[in-house]
């Protein structure tokens, strides 16, 4: 009785099955194998990222507006108000010294040159007539020097280019009436020198020097980038109001200013540049964004500020 009663303290299912071929089953595995080589990733990362910004430096740029100017250019300007009467020239035309460019109305002065020369022309047949006549021969002196004042103010009423060069600038129509001390005309002569002018904050005045490189990029040329070389920087620290009376009103009316400024000088080696195998020209008032690298500084020092005087100097 009790040998039956522990043979059936299991059932037969059970006994069966515990009678029968035994699998056991793999390990409890929590996370997939990746999360093993992403950890050393990951710390090797954080390690090279903790000694980069320990070594590792960043540069500071000095950056404002340039303007390049082309030098060996003369603007020419009437001394007084008048009507264009003729304009003789075009844009980019090649001139000779002494070449008129651009007449005024001159009514009034050849009015007067006219009879000028007649009350000359009778006088001149006085003294011819009778030489010992001394008011005829002070008259005559007298009118010879107020016809070449009337000439000379006859001749004031054309423009007439300076040198020879190339027309670059041609601002007036026929019929336009202009104002004493505007640019009507400009020449470029043979001899041209181009220099960029760059106004870069102020307060850099002390880190900049000449002979340091200055990166360009020109309007219209985006992310295209030329290194010049600085030849001079300006001793003072100005203001807008002053910048532009530099610059004239043609290339300061263009830029919007603010703050004080130094200049900045860079000449330029070449009237043109080049550009993915395309020439272009240099034009005067051409703006552009100027960069001068003045200091660098550790990338960690610039996190953490109060680490300066522990990292050492910058550059």
């Amino acid at each position: 009785m009790e040998a039956s009663q522990r043979t059936r303290i299991f059932r037969e299912e059970a006994l069966r099955h515990h009678a029968g071929a035994q699998e056991e089953g793999d390990l409890l595995r929590i996370s997939p194998r990746w999360t093993r080589w992403t950890y050393w990733v990951l710390l090797a990362l954080v390690l090279s990222a903790g000694l980069y910004s320990v070594f590792g430096t960043i540069p500071e740029y000095a950056s404002g507006p340039a303007v390049v100017k082309v030098e060996g250019r003369s603007d020419l300007t009437p001394q007084q108000p008048g009507i264009v009467a003729s304009v003789d020239v075009k844009s980019g035309q090649r001139v000779e010294a002494g070449q008129p460019l651009v007449s005024f109305l001159s009514q009034e002065e050849t009015v007067t040159l006219e009879r000028i020369e007649r009350e000359f022309e009778l006088q001149l047949v006085r003294v011819l007539q009778d030489p010992t006549d001394e008011a005829a021969r002070q008259s005559l002196t007298s009118l010879r020097a107020e016809r070449e004042l009337a000439q000379a103010r006859q001749q004031a009423r054309t423009l007439r280019a300076p040198h020879a060069g190339v027309v670059n600038a041609l601002r007036v129509r026929k019929g336009q009436y202009v104002n004493p001390g505007e640019n009507v005309v400009s020449v470029v002569g043979d001899d041209v020198r181009v220099t960029l002018v760059a106004l870069l904050p102020g307060g850099y005045r002390p880190r900049l020097e000449p002979g340091k490189p200055l990166r360009v990029e020109l309007h219209g040329f985006s992310h295209e980038y030329q290194t010049l070389t600085i030849e001079s920087v300006g001793d003072q620290v100005i203001g807008p109001a002053e910048v532009r009376r530099y610059l004239g009103a043609d290339s300061g009316d263009a830029l919007q200013l603010s703050g004080p400024m130094v200049l900045v000088k860079a000449r330029i080696d070449s009237p043109t540049f080049t550009l993915k195998g395309k020439t272009f020209n240099y034009f005067d008032g051409m703006l552009a964004q100027a960069d001068a690298r003045v200091r660098t500084e550790r990338i960690l020092v610039t996190l953490i500020p109060g680490l300066k005087g522990a990292l050492g100097h910058e550059d």
